[in-house]
């Protein structure tokens, strides 16, 4: 198989699944959605590489409807980490190391936590000691007042992010903004609600619904907290889940709808 056709290939399989995690989540579809989709797909590899990059999400009908989690399902979760194990050593922050695999070391500590917290201890907490440690460090975000969105600060260490790239690297890890997982970049949010409100907004009006919809629900989830927020989101959200755009875009302001109390669509 050509690169293409792989790359191709896995997008699709993710779509499919984010496409049954969304049916779950709104009560349709069967039980053991993640070993369904494993176990009917034509090409194995890319249907458990998606059950990486759907991440956590997979867990989210459970966590936000309280529908048990079937054995099966976390026999595929666990399988997906070691048929296709992540590095041994836990990647570098940027800029010391690349963002992508350590954007995908958050993502797959956020995975292994909510496989450990709907399991049983042993083969999952296996998976999560082996394959799925916690990064060090959340995105970091320059507090100087008043850069534009393409300015890079000027003082400060090399790895703080001005508003609008910490807010698209705050949306890359929108698998994290669950009820129920909490770290570094959870604090982060917290702490820059206006950070990802501008993220927001700017992502909206440069039509670039996906990452709007990524860093709304981090809002979503924030005002779930009590945080108090410099903007509305449920405008926002409701806005987000009448333009369609594909199943990954709609589970992630399905997921940021609950949160926010909204009724399915």
């Amino acid at each position: 198989m050509s690169s293409d056709r792989s790359r191709t290939a896995y997008a699709d399989s993710a779509a499919d699944l984010a496409r049954s995690a969304l049916d779950a989540l709104h009560g349709a579809g069967g039980t053991a959605m993640v070993a369904a989709h494993v176990e009917g797909a034509e090409d194995g590899a890319a249907a458990l590489a998606a059950v990486r990059v759907v991440g956590a999400d997979t867990f989210a009908p459970h966590l936000l409807t309280g529908a048990a989690l079937h054995p099966l399902d976390a026999a595929a979760v666990a399988r997906s980490f070691t048929v296709l194990p992540p590095p041994q050593c836990v990647p570098q922050s940027p800029p010391a190391g690349p963002a992508e695999p350590w954007v995908m070391a958050w993502r797959d500590w956020a995975t292994g936590s909510m496989l450990a917290r709907f399991t049983a201890e042993g083969a999952a907490a296996e998976v999560v000691s082996r394959y799925a440690a916690r990064p060090a460090e959340a995105p970091l975000l320059a507090r100087r007042v008043g850069l534009r969105p393409a300015e890079a600060p000027s003082s400060g260490p090399a790895r703080d992010l001005g508003w609008a790239e910490w807010s698209v690297r705050m949306g890359q890890l929108s698998s994290l903004a669950l009820p129920g997982l909490d770290g570094p970049v959870h604090a982060a949010a917290r702490q820059a609600p206006l950070a990802l409100a501008r993220g927001a907004t700017r992502s909206l009006l440069r039509r670039d619904y996906p990452t709007a919809a990524r860093i709304a629900r981090w809002l979503a989830l924030l005002q779930h907290e009590g945080v108090a927020l410099p903007l509305d989101p449920v405008p926002l959200v409701t806005h987000l889940r009448m333009l369609g755009n594909g199943p990954r875009l709609a589970l992630d302001t399905a997921i940021a709808g609950n949160l926010l109390g909204l009724e399915p669509v």
